[in-house]
């Protein structure tokens, strides 16, 4: 399975579904499984400001307590489409989404950036240890 590091809090923010897309300077032709691995990095300052703050702590996380250095759910990559606006609280990508409220600010939409779009998230009650690595990897640990 390919598997995708994401620094925190981002990386917990998908899991929760709080964030269905992912994105990135890059495009990516794989679609099917993925999984999130939470890097070993934390934006702690990013943490404290809203609206992540009061997000994560309606799910009982602050700076102090997320995962690190571990797979914490398995999602479905479904699309992987290129920011063709940025309006500073609005983004639109090429299949015409209108990308607005906490998605907008979970991501970085500037343009020709990529959002990746995630489905199917299954968060993992016991996040896996594992090294992570930068782009798309291989994750292999008996999860189908």
């Amino acid at each position: 399975m390919k598997a995708i590091t994401i620094i925190q809090p981002f990386a917990t923010l998908v899991a929760l579904e709080e964030k269905q897309l992912e994105t990135r300077s890059w495009s990516t032709k794989h679609r099917g499984p993925l999984a999130i691995h939470a890097g070993k990095k934390i934006d702690k300052k990013i943490c404290q400001q809203e609206p992540y703050k009061s997000v994560l702590a309606k799910h009982g996380y602050t700076a102090n307590n997320l995962p690190t250095g571990a797979v914490v759910a398995i999602c479905q990559l479904v699309d992987c489409h290129k920011v063709l606006v940025d309006k500073e609280d609005h983004a639109i990508l090429e299949d015409n989404t209108v990308v607005s409220g906490h998605e907008y600010l979970f991501g970085d939409y500037s343009l020709g950036r990529y959002a990746w779009r995630l489905i199917d998230m299954n968060r993992l009650q016991e996040p896996i240890m594992v090294k992570g690595m930068q782009g798309l990897w291989n994750f292999s640990n008996g999860i189908k």
